[in-house]
């Protein structure tokens, strides 16, 4: 499937979660994949057309970030899983200053969630401080819950 932002910004407006207040099921999800993958932050965000948004946090305080810091966004455009064992050894996010600053990722793994017709609207994503990895039973799992 090709990437088409404009169908998706329309798809993620449609569902009207951007910008929204906090939900108990969303806070459970991301403080449950945190506890079950022993990763610090886990968060559920959303990709709009230029921030990233946090429908929920655990571990992190920011409520978002710009687009063209996300990690998310690179996974929203991926056709499987983003797997990052260590962002400060990947070309595409060694200079982010996520990385390079706070909170200092190091791991990330993002699965997108996706609408029925395909359109990735935002991630359930871990990330660490420290570089890691996962077992391809663990990303199941991730997949999984998202």
């Amino acid at each position: 499937m090709s990437f088409d932002d404009a169908k998706r910004l329309r798809a993620l407006e449609d569902y009207r979660v951007l910008a929204t207040p906090p939900e108990e099921v969303f806070d459970d999800i991301a403080k449950l994949t945190a506890q079950i993958f022993g990763t610090p932050i886990s968060l559920v965000t959303f990709v709009g057309e230029k921030r990233q948004y946090f429908k929920a946090r655990h571990g992190l305080a920011i409520e978002g970030t710009p687009r063209e810091h996300a990690f998310c966004d690179h996974a929203i455009r991926a056709d499987a899983s983003l797997l990052v064992p260590d962002a400060t050894t990947d070309e595409r996010f060694r200079a982010n200053p996520l990385v390079t600053g706070e909170p200092g990722i190091r791991f990330y793994c993002g699965v997108p969630l996706r609408t029925p017709e395909g359109q990735g609207l935002g991630t359930l994503c871990l990330i660490d401080r420290q570089p890691r990895t996962m077992s391809p039973r663990e990303l199941a799992a991730l997949e999984a819950l998202a």
